[in-house]
């Protein structure tokens, strides 16, 4: 199993392959739960805002943790989440793409410089529950970060077919 460094890593070289051989058209496949298909410059706009909100979601669970799980977070139907997405789409994806390995790189520092119980300090979500804050990073940029690659590789996989 590979450590949230090494899948960051990863990642970072994926980005830099998607931002260089961009696709022309086409939509996503459906969201699982939403339906919703997006255009390549609406995963970028997604991706470049949310490495940002989940390490500010982070550092508020560290900073608030006391003894009790601490809330955070939002779901897919929240108001700022779909304007970003909205206002994003239309920023060069260059930008984005930068924005996106810079907010992935700030993750990085941020976990490199947690003590172990920092790691531990416990948020809940409200849908999906408690969690601590290695594993809010985990889900929340990391493996949705993959979530989203898997979308561009789908788009340029439509491309070349």
């Amino acid at each position: 199993m590979s450590t949230i460094a090494e899948r960051l890593e990863m990642i970072d070289r994926r980005l830099a392959e998607h931002a260089g051989n961009l696709p022309g058209g086409g939509l996503t496949q459906p969201d699982a739960d939403t339906q919703e298909r997006w255009e390549a410059a609406q995963v970028w706009a997604h991706m470049a805002e949310f490495v940002a909100y989940w390490l500010d979601q982070a550092q508020g669970v560290v900073a608030r943790f006391q003894d009790e799980p601490v809330d955070f977070g939002r779901v897919k139907t929240d108001p700022g989440r779909i304007a970003a997405i909205e206002s994003g789409r239309h920023a060069p994806i260059g930008e984005l793409a930068a924005a996106t390995r810079a907010g992935l790189e700030a993750n990085r520092r941020f976990l490199d410089r947690l003590a172990p119980e920092q790691l531990h300090a416990r948020g809940r979500h409200q849908t999906l529950g408690e969690m601590d804050v290695e594993g809010l990073i985990d889900r929340f940029v990391v493996a949705h970060m993959e979530e989203h690659l898997a979308q561009l590789d789908g788009l340029q996989r439509d491309e070349t077919a």
